[in-house]
């Protein structure tokens, strides 16, 4: 049953991206040892993207704290959770914003969302403009993530 649910759930996390790789005509192959390392994340949460185009990036990410709060102009997030949990919030209103990057805005906190905890097999879509926010990850989450560029 959880290999029949995994093989759906990455279906669907396909056909969410298919729309994002019409756009750009490469194909990409990762190899199984260079995702593994992506979402081993030794001592960076972020190793970098596995794949990057103008409409697109797929990352392999762990965390092993919380995060800050994030706002994405412009890109949609698709997370799949390979491993480990984590108590995550969307939406509300965020606490402490600062600009960081053109399009992006990080915080401390948010009022308000909803909460949910993520674990291995889960997919989250979190749309340009929505907050959101790694609040709790006990003890480390892995999850690769897509972000579909506007």
């Amino acid at each position: 049953m959880g290999t029949m649910r995994s093989a759906a759930t990455f279906s669907m996390l396909s056909m969410f991206a298919t729309g994002a790789m019409a756009q750009s005509r490469a194909v990409t192959h990762i190899d199984s040892d260079k995702v593994a390392a992506a979402l081993s994340g030794a001592s960076r949460s972020i190793v970098g993207p596995l794949v990057a185009t103008k409409d697109y990036t797929v990352s392999g990410i762990k965390r092993v704290s919380a995060g800050q709060v994030e706002i994405h102009d412009r890109e949609t997030d698709i997370f799949y959770i390979t491993d480990g949990e984590a108590t995550f919030v969307t939406g509300g209103t965020i606490v402490g914003a600062k600009q960081t990057a053109p399009g992006q805005t990080r915080g401390t906190d948010l009022h308000g969302g909803t909460t949910v905890r993520l674990r291995k097999g889960d997919v989250v879509t979190i749309p340009a403009g929505v907050p959101h926010w790694f609040k709790d990850v006990s003890p480390s989450i892995s999850y690769l993530t897509v972000k579909v560029i506007k």
